[in-house]
């Protein structure tokens, strides 16, 4: 009988299954964060106090509040990332004051990349890149370990493949 609901997982009834990403993301990225931060309130702070005198090395203040704002911000964001492979389409959700959610059929992609930067292999990451004949869809999943990533390239490039989508 037909109900007029979509199917979710390819059986009736059932929620997609969201993986979140892996905790060497967040590692990475607050890494990155602690030392920025720290070079910038060692500028903030030394340039002023040997030129202006030492009462003005408080604003190496500023920077360590910033980043300990982003500190936060980084978990909450890495928090919010999660994905789920469906029956006919992968489904990215990201943001936490814009949710944003990204629908990538299997039939309509093209290329899917797995790229690993040289900071990103120190951490033992990957991130995974769809491409499709439209820009506006095109997606990316950050921060996975690299076996996932591999795992993941190969289902989306056998699921588009079997759809007869252009990869």
């Amino acid at each position: 009988m037909e109900t007029g609901i979509p199917e979710e997982t390819g059986v009736s009834g059932q929620e997609p299954v969201w993986r979140g990403l892996p905790p060497g993301l967040l590692r990475m990225r607050r890494l990155l964060l602690a030392v920025w931060t720290g070079v910038l309130a060692l500028v903030a702070g030394l340039l002023p106090g040997l030129l202006a005198g030492w009462t003005w090395a408080a604003l190496a203040l500023l920077p360590l509040a910033l980043g300990a704002w982003g500190w936060l911000l980084l978990g909450r964001n890495w928090r919010s990332w999660r994905y789920a492979e469906r029956a006919d389409d992968l489904l990215i959700s990201r943001g936490v004051l814009w949710r944003e959610e990204t629908v990538v059929p299997y039939g309509r992609m093209q290329l899917v990349e797995v790229t690993s930067g040289p900071v990103e292999r120190s951490f033992g990451l990957a991130s995974v890149q769809l491409h499709t004949a439209a820009a506006a869809t095109d997606a990316t999943i950050p921060g996975l370990d690299p076996a996932e990533a591999e795992r993941l390239r190969d289902r989306l490039t056998e699921l588009g493949e079997a759809r007869s989508a252009g990869l």
